[in-house]
Order: C-alpha cells, then structure tokens, then sequence
C-alpha cells in the first residue's frame, strides 16, 4: 500500500485488505483512529461497540494490512497505543472477479457506516452550532452527464482543492477551525441496457 494521491489517503489494492475492513467494528476503529489520534484498545472500546479484547485482535487484525501501527508510547508505557496509517484511504473497483466482489464488500460496509450521518448531524449538531457554520453547513444533490473521463477530472479537480486544507500541519490551522466532514458520493446511473438486464 502507498500513499499516491493529493490527500495522503493509503492505498488499498489487496482484496484481502477489502475484506478486513469491511467490517463496522473495524472501520469504526480506524475513523476514530484517524479522526482523534492515538488511541489504545481500550480508550478505543466504548466509541467502536467492542470490549478492549475484541478491539485490541481487530486493531491487529488492521495492523497486518498496514492500516494502522504502534504510535509512540503514552504516559502508561504497559498499554500498547495505536495510531491510523494515514488521515484517510482508498480504493479502486479492481479489474478481476475477487478484487471486485471485495470492493464491492467494502463499499456497502461504508455505505452503510455513513448512512446514518447526516439525520444524526441535522438533529444532534446542527441544531447547536453557530450561526455563521450553520450557514455555510447543506448538501447538494447535482446530476451531470459526463463521460468516465470527465467524472474522473471532476473528482480530480475536487482533490486538488481539498489537498492544501487535507494535509496542512495543524500548527498552521487558522483560530477559529472546526473539522468539517465533506462527504461526496460519485454514484453513476445504470445505462437503460444494464437497468433492463437488472429486471429480467
């Protein structure tokens, strides 16, 4: 696994990998992981649904695709701490058959994992932020017809703005930040023949 994009993400190219990950407890793990540092097993235990045994075997069932790894030790030097391997990660729809029933594993996983997002963030945050967050806070729902390469461009195009703000040291973060969550689904439509061929 490499780090070869704009965003840092890791990589993930093994089917294997897929499979590990797509798993609640494991992507809860790695989200937390990544979203609040270092953590151990059972710092980790109450925001992933799992005892810290449970959690301690799937961080290093993570560990063994290269997804996570020890960070330096905390203050109790007996507890082992954990930390993501990168700020986030991704894959590709793979040309073979395994590759692509495992993508296809992770991709309903996360699906799922995110479904639930944003009724939580309109009932349980919105309603407490700030004017000025609230604002500029939405979604959108646009509909384009492009080509397989122009999508690519797009999403492209959309990493390139992200990147700077993605990987900036947080020394540098401006007074007044908050993490923003962008989420953005690429969700081409089925032609007339392959939605046919779903029917019969």
């Amino acid at each position: 696994m490499e780090h070869g994009n704009r965003l840092g993400d890791i990589e993930i190219t093994d089917p294997k990998a897929m499979r590990a990950l797509a798993h609640p407890v494991r992507l809860a793990i790695l989200e937390r992981l990544q979203r609040h540092g270092p953590a151990t097993a059972t710092q980790l235990s109450p925001d992933v649904g799992a005892t810290p045994s449970v959690t301690s075997w799937h961080l290093r069932h993570l560990a063994g695709f290269g997804l996570v790894h020890d960070a330096e030790p905390g203050t109790d030097r007996r507890e082992r701490r954990w930390e993501a391997a990168a700020q986030g990660f991704r894959f590709e729809m793979p040309e073979d058959k395994e590759g692509r029933s495992a993508a296809r594993v992770l991709s309903q996983e996360m699906f799922a994992n995110s479904a639930d997002l944003p009724r939580r963030w309109a009932s349980e945050t919105e309603p407490g932020l700030d004017p000025v967050w609230s604002r500029l806070a939405g979604l959108a729902n646009t509909r384009v017809v492009v080509s397989a390469e122009e999508l690519a461009a797009i999403e492209d195009a959309i990493e390139t703005v992200l990147a700077p703000y993605v990987r900036r040291d947080p020394a540098q973060r401006p007074s007044g930040a908050r993490g923003v969550r962008l989420l953005r689904y690429l969700l081409p439509e089925g032609t007339d023949d392959e939605q046919a061929g779903e029917i019969a």
